[in-house]
C-alpha cells in the first residue's frame, strides 16, 4: 500500500454484539438453562400428571413426583377412550399425507428452482399469497369438493384435504435447495442420455435428502397435530377420529378427565419425539441449506 493511500479502517461489530462479548460465559449458560427448564417443564408436568389421580393433580400443584404411579390412566386412555384406534387412524392419515406432500412439493420446487419460464414469478407470487389465506376460509370449498367426490366421511377424504393445501413453505425450501445445486450435474446426465424424470428421481431428489427429511418432518408435525379438518371429516363417524380430535373424549359435560387427557397427550407426542430424534440432523441441514440459498 502506498503512503498516499488512505488507511483502511477495520469494520466494527454492531454494538449489541460487543455488549454480548463482555457478558461472562456463566451468565449466558445460566440464562439458557433457565430458558430450557421453562420450555421443558410443561411437558415434564404432563408426564407427571398422567401418573397421578385426579385429586392429586390439583392437590400436588407443581410437584412432579406422584405419591402413587397410576398407570391405569394409560389403560383408560388406550381402551376406554379408544386411543388405540385413533392412533392407527392418525398414522395412516399422516403417512399418506407426508408422502403426497413430499412428492408434490419436490416436483414443484425442482421446476421453480431450476427452470425459468414465462409466468414463473407470477406463479410464485400467487403461491406466496396463499400463505395469508386462513384455513377456515377454505373449509367450505373443501367440503363441497369432498361431497362431490363422495369422500367426506372417510380417511381418504381426510388425506386428500390435508395434502391438498398449497404447502408454500415446503415448495420454497425445495426451490431454494435445488437452485444452489451446480448445473454440471444435469449437463453430465443429459450427455449420458438421461431424460427429465430420470435426472430428477435418480440424481436431484437423492441429493436433496436433507430437504426431504425437513419437509417430511414439518408435514408430519402439521398433520399429526391437525384438528380442524379431521374434526370435520369425522364429525358423523367418530371411529375416524385422529388423536387430536379424540382428546375431546376426556371433556365431559360437567367434568374433565385431566389425568386421562395427560396420558393421551403423552401417547400422542411419543411418535413425534422419536421421529425428530432420528431426523434432527437432516432437519438442521435442510433448513440451513434452504436459508443459505
Amino acid at each position: 500500500m502506498s503512503a498516499s493511500s488512505p488507511a483502511v479502517r477495520p469494520l466494527r461489530a454492531p454494538r449489541w454484539q460487543r455488549i454480548l462479548r463482555r457478558v461472562p460465559w456463566w451468565i449466558a449458560v445460566a440464562f439458557l438453562v433457565v430458558l430450557a427448564i421453562t420450555w421443558v417443564y410443561p411437558f415434564v408436568w404432563m408426564v407427571s400428571a398422567s401418573l397421578k389421580d385426579n385429586m392429586e393433580v390439583f392437590a400436588a400443584g407443581l410437584e412432579l413426583i406422584p405419591s402413587r404411579f397410576a398407570f391405569e390412566n394409560y389403560v383408560r386412555a388406550w381402551e376406554d377412550a379408544r386411543f388405540g384406534r385413533y392412533l392407527v387412524n392418525t398414522v395412516i392419515v399422516t403417512l399418506w399425507t407426508v408422502f403426497i406432500v413430499t412428492v408434490r412439493c419436490a416436483c414443484a420446487g425442482y421446476v421453480l428452482g431450476r427452470y425459468s419460464f414465462p409466468g414463473s414469478k407470477i406463479f410464485m407470487g400467487v403461491l406466496i399469497a396463499t400463505l395469508f389465506v386462513p384455513t377456515g376460509y377454505t373449509i367450505i370449498p373443501i367440503v363441497q369438493v369432498s361431497l362431490q367426490l363422495g369422500v367426506i366421511d372417510s380417511l381418504t377424504g381426510m388425506i386428500l384435504a390435508l395434502s391438498g393445501a398449497a404447502n408454500v413453505s415446503a415448495i420454497l425450501i425445495y426451490a431454494g435447495y435445488f437452485r444452489q445445486m451446480p448445473k454440471e450435474l444435469e449437463e453430465a446426465a443429459v450427455v449420458d442420455g438421461a431424460g427429465f424424470l430420470r435426472i430428477f428421481f435418480s440424481i436431484m431428489l437423492p441429493l436433496a435428502m436433507p430437504v426431504t427429511a425437513t419437509v417430511a418432518l414439518l408435514t408430519f408435525l402439521a398433520t399429526w397435530n391437525a384438528f380442524f379438518l379431521p374434526l370435520v371429516f369425522s364429525f358423523s363417524r367418530p371411529e375416524l377420529r385422529t388423536l387430536s380430535v379424540g382428546m375431546q373424549a376426556f371433556v365431559g359435560e360437567n367434568a374433565v378427565d385431566w389425568t386421562g387427557m395427560a396420558a393421551a397427550g403423552v401417547i400422542s407426542i411419543i411418535p413425534v419425539v422419536v421421529l425428530f430424534f432420528f431426523l434432527q440432523r437432516y432437519f438442521v441441514e435442510g433448513i440451513a441449506g434452504a436459508v443459505k440459498s
